[in-house]
C-alpha cells in the first residue's frame, strides 16, 4: 500500500479574459517515441474565478515543459519510453467539484498522478485519495497530515518561506520596528498569518494589532488600508493575499499615502502594480516569488532546468502571465521523472518510493522531506527559499534562505501561532 511506503493590476476579469481556453491537454509525442505509449498526468487546480492565477499559468508552463521532455525522448521506464500529456481539470477552487475532477481523472482518464494547488480544496479530494491510493501533489504543505499519506508538497513549502522574506528584512532594514497585517480568512491565509507573525515575534519586529482578517468576498479594500495605516506601521505585511486583493490594496497604499515597507508572499504581475502605483513606491517591495530570467539563477545550486529559457519561451506565449505558480507545477514533474525513471514505473506506489529516497533534489537546492513536528508527516521537501525584492521596476533575488534553519532556531514560535489560528495538523483534522 502506498501509505506505507509515504509515510516515513491584472483582476481576475482581465486575467480570465487573457486565458479564456482553461481546459486543454499538453505534450506532442516526440518522433522517437513509440506511438500509443502515453503518460497521463492530471492538473486539478483553479483555472477560472478569483484563484485562477495560482493555477492556469502552472498548466501553460507544464505545457512547455512536457513539449521539452517529449521533445528529448519523453519518460524512459522499464519497458520503453512515454510521451507525457496532461489532462487538465477546473475546480474553480471548490471542493465538490475538486472531489469530481479527482475521480474523473483517475476513472476515466486513467492518469499515473494528480496536481493540485490545495488549500480548502484538499478536503474534497482526500477521500478519493484514500479509496483509489493515488499520489497527489499540493503546493501547500499546511494540507499535510498522517492522514494524509497520498499526499506530498515537493515544491512549494507554503506558507513557511515566508519567514526568509521578514528574517532578510529585520537583518538589512534594522530600521524596521512595527508591522501591521491584513489576510483574507481562509485555508490559504491563516497559515500564512501564523506563519508571518511567528517571523515578526522571532525577528522582535511589534505587531501593531492584530491581523485584520477579511471576507473573501471583500471588493473595497479602501477601508481595509485605511485601517492598516492607522498606527503608521513600518511594514505593512499583505500574507499570502490572493492577485485579486494585492492589487488593490497596494494602489489603496498608495493613494493613501503610505511610505513604508511592504512585504507580501506573492506579487503576480507586479508590471501593473507598479503601472497602477508608481516605481518609487514599489521599490523594495519584500516577496518570494523571483521571475526566472534572474541570473541568480544560473547557479550550481538550482535544479530546474534552464530556468532563464523557460521564462523567456512563457512570456513568449504568454507575455504579461508569469506568476508565482509558473514554473511550480513544472518543477514537481521533474522531481515524479526523476523518481519514476528510477522506479522504471508510473504506479503511483513506485514512483512515492522513489521520490522520498535520500535528499530531494528541489528547484532551488537539495533539500529534505520533512515536516513531523508540523505536519505530522515528513511528507515536505524543504530546503532553501529566495528572497525577492523589486528594484527599479524589476524583480532580483536578494537571498537564498534556510527554512530548516529558521526553524531549528524558531520552530517552537511557529507551533505557539499555528496552535493559536488551530492550524496544527491535528486541530485541522
Amino acid at each position: 500500500m502506498i501509505s506505507k511506503i509515504v509515510k516515513s493590476g491584472l483582476t481576475r476579469r482581465t486575467f480570465l479574459k487573457s486565458t479564456a481556453v482553461t481546459a486543454m491537454s499538453a505534450g506532442l509525442p516526440g518522433a522517437s517515441l513509440a506511438a500509443g505509449k502515453t503518460i497521463k498526468i492530471g492538473f486539478l487546480a483553479p483555472l477560472t474565478g478569483a484563484v485562477a492565477a495560482w493555477g492556469k499559468p502552472g498548466l501553460d508552463g507544464c505545457q512547455i515543459w512536457a513539449e521539452r521532455v517529449n521533445a528529448a525522448g519523453g519518460i524512459t521506464l522499464g519497458d520503453g519510453s512515454y510521451s507525457v500529456e496532461f489532462v487538465s481539470y477546473d475546480n474553480e477552487y471548490d471542493p465538490a467539484k475538486a472531489r469530481t475532477g479527482a475521480t474523473k481523472l483517475i476513472r476515466e482518464d486513467g492518469v499515473s498522478f494528480i496536481m493540485m494547488l490545495g488549500g480548502d480544496t484538499w478536503p474534497g479530494v482526500q477521500p478519493v485519495a484514500d479509496k483509489t491510493g493515488m499520489l497527489f501533489s499540493t503546493l501547500l504543505p499546511s494540507d499535510l497530515s498522517p492522514d494524509t499519506s497520498t499526499l506530498i508538497a515537493p515544491a512549494e513549502v507554503h506558507p513557511i518561506y515566508n519567514v526568509t522574506g521578514v528574517e532578510w528584512l529585520a537583518e538589512n532594514k534594522p530600521e524596521l520596528k512595527t508591522a501591521v497585517m491584513c489576510a483574507q480568512d481562509d485555508a490559504l491565509g491563516l497559515p500564512s498569518v501564523a506563519t508571518y507573525l511567528a517571523a515578526f515575534e522571532a525577528a522582535g519586529i511589534e505587531m501593531l494589532d492584530e491581523p485584520l482578517l477579511f471576507d473573501p468576498a471583500t471588493t473595497d479594500f479602501a477601508p481595509v488600508v485605511t485601517r492598516l495605516i492607522s498606527k503608521s506601521p513600518d511594514i505593512v505585511c499583505l500574507d499570502t493575499c490572493y492577485s485579486d486583493y494585492v492589487h488593490p490594496i497596494a494602489e489603496q497604499l498608495f493613494q493613501q499615502g503610505f511610505t513604508g515597507q511592504i512585504i507580501s508572499c506573492t506579487a503576480d504581475f507586479y508590471d501593473q502594480m507598479i503601472a497602477k502605483t508608481s516605481e518609487d513606491f514599489m521599490e523594495g517591495f519584500v516577496f518570494q516569488f523571483p521571475d526566472f530570467d534572474d541570473p541568480a539563477l544560473n547557479g550550481g545550486n538550482i535544479n530546474f532546468t534552464d530556468p532563464n529559457g523557460f521564462y523567456e519561451e512563457f512570456n513568449r506565449r504568454h507575455p504579461g502571465q508569469w506568476g508565482a505558480v509558473s514554473w511550480e507545477y513544472a518543477s514537481i514533474m521533474d522531481l515524479w521523472k526523476a523518481a519514476a525513471e528510477k522506479a522504471g514505473s508510473a504506479s503511483p506506489d513506485a514512483v512515492a518510493a522513489a521520490m522520498k529516497e535520500g535528499k530531494g533534489k528541489h528547484a532551488f537546492g537539495d533539500a529534505d522531506w520533512w515536516g513531523t513536528e508540523l505536519f505530522g508527516i515528513d511528507n515536505a521537501l524543504v530546503g532553501d527559499w529566495p528572497v525577492v525584492a523589486i528594484e527599479k521596476g524589476k524583480a532580483r533575488i536578494k537571498d537564498f534562505r534556510s527554512i530548516p534553519d529558521w526553524y531549528a532556531r524558531h520552530g517552537d514560535l511557529l507551533i505557539k501561532h499555528m496552535k493559536a489560528y488551530d492550524q496544527m495538523w491535528d486541530q485541522r483534522s
